[in-house]
């Protein structure tokens, strides 16, 4: 279900080869987490200065704020291959081993999910890590015996979107970690400003403004909408992207004016109406709007947090003020007057 919203953060089949032609290079191309950016590149330049590979690297945070673009930008700065595989995808020891063995000095093997490794593929990872060594056994039973294979130096990028779900023997062995955060206006609107150069779409101030407001702080939305958008426009408009073409295209949509698609309407609606507003459980909310916990959890309160439109509390959410009064739903249940459409 979140792989098909235009708002979701997470990735789905048709964005890969779209965003590849979008993605930055080098730090200098890559917009915002101007503290993240930072710091790596002081730990880059360290590293190359005493000719050693980087140390591993955590990057965490919502989908879709540009972890598998730093982890591809840091490798290209260090001068080195990378190679991209994911939690799910290494199911068994062997698999990770295989990967190990053929890594090359100094690379960059990237793990997206990688709170979703298996226990027994971590225990393999350890002393990769921290000794560049490969344990494995031999044989089974009482004759069975270890071995030790010494592996290149190399750097190890992980990235989750459930830092918490990572166990901590895992976490304590990342040398750095950062937090991606989702991004202020002007770094969305410069992202939508670069991408439209590169795709040459012509779009005005305005258009670029209506994009990056409803794009929810994260690039791979904002990419998303421009695509649609451009569409529209060249359809139904002479191709120009303007903040009425943007507008209308973007409503029909049903993304309103801050990014919410009709599942964030409906998570809030959801509380308030059936809830009067919580607190409420989050395993209620999910049975009430037939959703996984998990992601509600993960896809969709993030971004109704950082609106403010959500409270934690520990005895469940709790809709705001700030919320009703985006739903033109008075705090007694009935409609608010004067309140403007959702979709303006």
């Amino acid at each position: 279900m979140t792989a098909e919203r235009i708002v979701a953060g997470s990735a789905d089949a048709d964005d890969e080869p779209f965003e590849t032609s979008l993605r930055p290079r080098r730090l200098g191309e890559y917009i915002g987490q101007n503290k993240v950016k930072d710091n790596l590149q002081i730990a880059i330049t360290a590293a190359q200065q005493r000719n050693e590979p980087l140390d591993h690297v955590l990057l965490y945070g919502p989908p879709g704020l540009g972890k598998t673009t730093l982890a591809n930008i840091i490798a290209a700065e260090m001068g080195v291959s990378v190679r991209t595989t994911s939690g799910p995808a290494i199911e068994r020891p062997g698999d990770l081993a295989a990967i190990l063995t053929n890594l090359q000095q100094d690379d960059v093997l990237f793990i997206d999910e990688v709170h979703r490794l298996a226990r027994a593929v971590e225990e393999i990872l350890y002393p990769a890590m921290e000794d560049w060594a490969l344990d494995l056994v031999l044989g089974k039973g009482p004759g069975a015996r270890s071995m030790r294979l010494a592996l290149p130096r190399f750097t190890l990028i992980g990235a989750t979107t459930r830092y918490a779900m990572m166990s901590p023997p895992l976490r304590d062995r990342f040398g750095s970690v950062y937090r991606l955060d989702f991004y202020d206006q002007d770094a969305i609107t410069q992202i939508v400003e670069r991408s439209a150069r590169l795709l040459e779409v012509s779009v005005d101030e305005g258009g670029t403004t209506e994009i990056a407001r409803r794009s929810r702080g994260t690039p791979r939305v904002a990419n998303r909408l421009l695509k649609r958008v451009r569409d529209y426009a060249q359809v139904m408009a002479d191709g120009a992207v303007t903040t009425e073409i943007a507008g209308e295209a973007l409503s029909r949509l049903e993304i309103d004016a801050l990014g919410l698609d009709e599942v964030d309407h409906k998570v809030l609606t959801t509380i308030i109406e059936k809830f009067n507003g919580g607190p409420v459980g989050l395993d209620t909310i999910a049975a009430a709007i037939s959703e996984e916990a998990d992601t509600i959890m993960d896809v969709y309160e993030p971004y109704l947090l950082q609106l403010g439109f959500l409270h934690r509390t520990p005895r469940g959410r709790v809709a705001t003020k700030a919320a009703y009064e985006h739903l033109g739903i008075a705090p007694h249940g009935g409609a608010s007057s004067g309140q403007p459409s959702l979709f303006n």
